[in-house]
């Protein structure tokens, strides 16, 4: 097989069967929410085509925001799931009342769920002040109509003002397609594909680390001036911002993010949302700044997003913050907690700067340079096959079960990150994988960022009778 026979059949730009890859921009965030025992998980369920969402006929099941990836007419979503809204509830249903609220707030649209059976309460009546003062676009969910005959109970709820409501049966499905297409309709116009290619345009940076690290400091020593907010309490910054600063005689995009804490469950109120919007600002970036609090022992939220940014395939420096303040002593023992905790991720830039001083930002710039030209690295395929020739026969893999995989072909599928299948005879070991990517970076560079490597393994043919 040629290359060009190879890249018409995977396709080089990497995008998956709904066109959504790489390069796709964030999506819309759908809140559903209503009073307790409306029918919301089972609508949710109804949306995101599977039983993910807890489903039980007891008020307050659901109590914290949960978020699942949708997609319908080609339109993806993320569609949080709330807890029964009570607006004048106290304790427990006081926390889910306020998650719900949080939900209005950092939602592009809202489904408010109504039970059609039993009609518009004072509770949902409250409910509608609330999302009319939201200003968030609204589609009212008339849940609970399983037949023609309770379609008038549906179009009572026009009295509640806010909107056509939509009859549907979360359980049955009735309906379902119709609200969707109202809800596609009330989101924001989808924003472009992000174009990494684009000429002129700037470089699109995030940055990430845990809570406190430094960020914004950065942000705004870079930016020369105070732009973003800087507090000692953790968790400052709530919502990504974009920043074009130029440097190094370019422009570039940066995003401030919201610190990513330890787990999701343990994030309260709009922590939940930040770490989705730091997710997407993830999406929309090329390559992600890690800023690490070098004063501190590596934590386990560093090395998680360290992995964030390697699994989405983005390129990758890393920013030690806080230099000036280190000793002998200290930079010692960093110097072994990297070499001992980031081998999976040696190849990234590494730079030690101080936020707060501003020294060393100069070296910012050559670091993104090397990771995004490493990002975009192509090597033509005779190049590479004459690698993986020399390679295979310096050093074979090992016999297992009396066979030996050999790597019959390679072909550089396509860049950001840079991808490679090689076709293979046989299935060929983690550590023989690692050994492979080991010595393409020492070959052809890549620093930077990561590399995908995949087999086809060539099936035996039977023998002709």
């Amino acid at each position: 097989m040629s290359e060009n026979e190879y890249e018409t059949a995977v396709g080089v730009e990497g995008f998956d069967a709904d066109g959504y890859g790489p390069d796709a921009p964030p999506a819309p965030v759908v809140a559903v929410v209503g009073r307790p025992n409306v029918g919301k998980s089972t609508l949710v369920n109804r949306v995101i085509g599977r039983r993910e969402a807890v489903v039980e006929d007891v008020p307050g099941v659901t109590r914290d925001r949960v978020a699942y990836d949708a997609t319908w007419s080609g339109r993806r979503f993320t569609v949080v799931d709330t807890g029964g809204w009570l607006p004048d509830a106290q304790g427990l249903a006081a926390a889910i009342a306020e998650q719900a609220r949080l939900a209005v707030d950092l939602a592009d649209v809202v489904m408010f769920v109504v039970d059609a059976t039993v009609g518009a309460t004072d509770v949902d009546e409250a409910v509608v002040e609330i999302l009319r003062r939201s200003g968030k676009p609204v589609v009212l969910v008339a849940n609970k109509v399983d037949d023609i005959g309770a379609e008038a109970d549906a179009a009572a709820l026009w009295g509640l003002g806010i909107g056509e409501p939509w009859p549907v049966s979360a359980l049955h499905g009735r309906g379902s397609g119709d609200l969707l297409d109202a809800v596609l309709a009330a989101l924001p116009q989808e924003a472009p594909r992000e174009t990494f290619d684009e000429v002129g345009g700037p470089r699109r940076v995030a940055l990430l680390g845990r809570p406190n690290v430094g960020k914004s400091s950065l942000l705004n020593q870079l930016a020369g001036e105070t732009r973003a907010v800087v507090d000692s309490v953790a968790g400052t910054t709530r919502d990504p911002i974009d920043e074009e600063i130029t440097l190094g005689g370019k422009v570039w995009r940066f995003i401030d993010t919201a610190g990513i804490r330890r787990r999701h469950r343990e994030n309260q109120g709009a922590d939940f949302y930040a770490t989705l919007r730091t997710q997407s600002a993830l999406e929309r970036a090329e390559v992600g700044v890690v800023l690490v609090d070098a004063t501190e022992p590596l934590a386990e939220q560093d090395l998680r997003i360290i992995s964030m940014v390697i699994d989405s395939g983005r390129a990758l420096v890393l920013a030690y913050n806080k230099w000036d303040l280190l000793d002998e002593e200290r930079r010692e023992y960093l110097e072994r907690e990297i070499d001992r905790q980031l081998h999976n991720a040696r190849w990234a830039p590494r730079v030690n700067v101080s936020a707060k001083t501003g020294r060393h930002m100069e070296k910012l710039v050559p670091g993104l340079e090397t990771a995004l030209d490493g990002w975009g690295t192509r090597v033509p395929t005779s190049k590479l096959n004459q690698f993986f020739a020399d390679l295979v026969n310096s050093h074979p893999h090992p016999i297992r079960g009396g066979k030996q995989p050999r790597v019959l072909f390679a072909t550089q599928a396509g860049v950001r990150p840079p991808r490679f299948v090689l076709f293979t005879t046989g299935f060929l070991e983690e550590g023989y994988r690692r050994f492979i990517e080991r010595r393409l970076r020492e070959e052809f560079g890549f620093a930077g960022t990561p590399l995908d490597i995949t087999m086809k393994i060539r099936e035996k043919r039977g023998k002709r009778k």
